[in-house]
């Protein structure tokens, strides 16, 4: 009988290459984007970018700087969404409406390519987050009382040269290759250790009604944890190790996606913004009511669709 520290070493030796190789695909698809990326942003076609789209955030009565920001995060990171509002100096009321904005919205490309790879339509995942993320905006328009105070901490721009710019660029890329090989291989450990010693079951049970009342099969607990806890791309990682392994359904995952694509990284993210003056709380709560609707919406369309495709058989029997 095998014993607890050879079950350990066996788990750890079959995740390590998995692991490798998803790290692998996953730079394989954020590499290439960040450095498009970068030289729309050196080049100033982003500025022009979001110059173009600002009459079509002014119709939805939102601040003139959203155009700015949104587009940025689209097709940046986080962290660049931070430091442009820093730059703008805006109102906390108004950053944090902008900021939850950004936190639905920021790398459409390198995360739709990734919600696309566990079985979700890329135009649809696109869609969702864009309306997700303007329904956001709108309802704390509404809501959101006024408050006192502008963000602070705002950064001085600096001028690089293209070759400091790209310096700049490759260090934050190798330090990123860094972090995504690092926590991708140790996420898969973790999975296979809790698989191994039945702690799946266990996490299932635990975060179960949770997980039901977000409209989720509670299979997907793991991976929503890691989604919520370090960001979408890796709960991503394990939603696909858990479809090719056979635990999660390819119908669950899409559920499971239409969830993360609004709300994840509920713990980096927000303290991000917390640390330049937004209230942490109302970065949070929109985006996990937000992702509610949105999975609820989607598990109805696939019961309407399972209805008429049975409706549409019975008919061809008829025939």
């Amino acid at each position: 009988m095998p014993t607890t520290i050879s079950r350990i070493s066996d788990a750890i030796r079959s995740a390590i290459p998995r692991g490798w190789k998803t790290a692998r695909w996953l730079l394989k698809i954020t590499i290439p984007v960040s450095f498009l990326v970068f030289i729309l942003d050196y080049t100033g076609l982003l500025a022009v970018i979001a110059g173009a789209t600002e009459p079509f955030f002014n119709i939805f009565n939102l601040p003139s700087q959203t155009a700015l920001v949104l587009i940025t995060s689209m097709l940046t990171n986080i962290y660049s969404v931070v430091a442009v509002i820093s730059m703008l100096g805006l109102p906390i009321r108004e950053a944090t409406i902008l900021a939850v904005m950004c936190l639905i919205s920021h790398g459409f490309l390198i995360e739709t390519a990734v919600l696309r790879k566990t079985g979700s339509s890329a135009l649809r995942m696109l869609v969702l987050r864009f309306f997700a993320s303007l329904a956001c905006g709108i309802l704390l328009a509404s809501i959101l009382p006024e408050m006192k105070g502008f963000v602070k901490g705002s950064l001085a721009v600096e001028t690089h040269s293209f070759f400091e710019a790209l310096i700049e660029w490759f260090m934050l890329i190798l330090r990123m290759t860094a972090k995504v090989l690092a926590l991708v291989t140790l996420l898969m450990i973790l999975q296979r250790l809790m698989e191994e010693f039945g702690l799946l079951k266990w996490l299932s049970r635990l975060t179960g009604f949770v997980l039901r009342l977000f409209g989720l099969a509670p299979e997907a607990s793991l991976s929503w944890l890691v989604a919520n806890v370090v960001g979408l791309a890796y709960g991503a990682v394990i939603i696909l190790e858990e479809v090719e392994e056979g635990r999660l359904s390819r119908k669950e995952a899409d559920l499971l996606n239409h969830h993360i694509a609004v709300s994840h990284s509920q713990l980096e993210d927000p303290i991000l913004f917390f640390a330049i003056g937004l209230p942490i709380w109302w970065l949070i709560w929109p985006r996990i009511l937000v992702a509610l609707v949105a999975v609820w919406i989607r598990r109805e369309e696939n019961y309407l669709r399972t209805i008429w495709c049975g409706r549409n058989k019975n008919d061809n029997l008829l025939i």
